[in-house]
């Protein structure tokens, strides 16, 4: 048969003179991988979920007390906790709803044929490969009310950005959107490229209008590709860290994570934080999987 699958090796071949079958070459790439998510993953989840079900705190020396559900019911009752979830699902409408708008715009003005486009999409991505905690230093010193250059242009004066607590959540929803419009930029430039021509060419015969082209053909094509990045970058913006701890103190933007950082670091809260952190992972992978099917259902139609 023309399509025979090739299961030994080429008795010619190194592999086949040191005595290596196909099973011993792939279990030596597969083991090293699983062990090293065992040991770095999956291990370190089920500890911290143990340590979820106690009262143990890393400060002490004290031997951690089974609890059982306390610490998820004292933190489900916690309105200051709730607080830090609606600060955090207001940070990611704004920051991921940003960068699907800004990130599809620049690809719809990139899916042409423009001069130095390479050079320009690479530029374009250079904020994407930076480090967070470089990204938010840079940021940081652009909100500056003395020398900061937003207040400059935008002719503000001393304007308070990452102290003003109605402003400082906002900001840094807005350094994210300069960060990772990017990659909604890049997965919107696969997607706009694989629309077929002919279709264009079809509505263009038809005299068909450019909004009409562009909710009838386009947007629904991209849409799947679209959702890809919607699907990433709401986890991730979920997660936000460092971004928000580098760029303001304030209460008003204290995501989440951040409050975890604060029960597991500072208040030395172990068992308490690993049960916040369990919380939160069942939410994302709860948000996740509507994501994922209306994804389904989109790709159906």
């Amino acid at each position: 048969m023309a399509t025979t699958m090739i299961t030994t090796l080429d008795r010619s071949s190194r592999a086949a003179a040191r005595g290596l079958s196909d099973i011993s070459i792939r279990n030596l790439f597969i083991i090293p991988t699983v062990l090293f998510l065992i040991v770095f993953n999956i291990f370190p989840l089920i500890y911290s979920l143990g340590y979820s079900f106690t009262d143990f705190r890393a400060s002490t020396n004290a031997p951690a007390n089974f609890v059982g559900l306390q610490n998820y019911r004292d933190l489900l009752n916690d309105p200051y906790v709730w607080s830090n979830f609606a600060i955090t699902a207001k940070y990611v409408i704004i920051s991921v709803a940003g960068q699907l708008v800004v990130g599809f715009g620049v690809a719809m003005l990139l899916n042409r044929d423009i001069p130095l486009k390479g050079l320009l999409t690479t530029l374009l991505l250079l904020p994407m490969m930076l480090s967070m905690a470089v990204v938010g230093l840079f940021w940081k010193l652009l909100y500056d009310p003395s020398f900061g250059i937003i207040n400059y242009a935008l002719g503000l004066g001393t304007f308070e950005w990452l102290s003003d607590p109605k402003m400082a959540l906002y900001a840094v929803a807005l350094t994210d959107i300069w960060m990772w419009s990017p990659f909604v930029m890049l997965l919107s430039l696969a997607g706009l490229s694989a629309v077929p021509k002919h279709l264009y060419e079809a509505a263009a015969i038809d005299r068909a209008g450019p909004f009409y082209t562009f909710f009838r053909i386009t947007l629904p094509l991209v849409a799947p590709i679209l959702m890809i990045a919607v699907i990433f970058r709401t986890m991730e913006a979920f997660k936000t860290f460092d971004l928000a701890y580098i760029l303001t103190s304030q209460p008003t933007a204290e995501l989440i994570s951040i409050r975890l950082y604060k029960m597991a670091f500072q208040e030395w809260q172990t068992g308490r934080s690993c049960a916040l952190a369990y919380i939160v992972l069942i939410m994302v992978l709860a948000i996740t999987n509507i994501y994922v099917k209306y994804l389904n259902k989109v790709k159906e139609r």
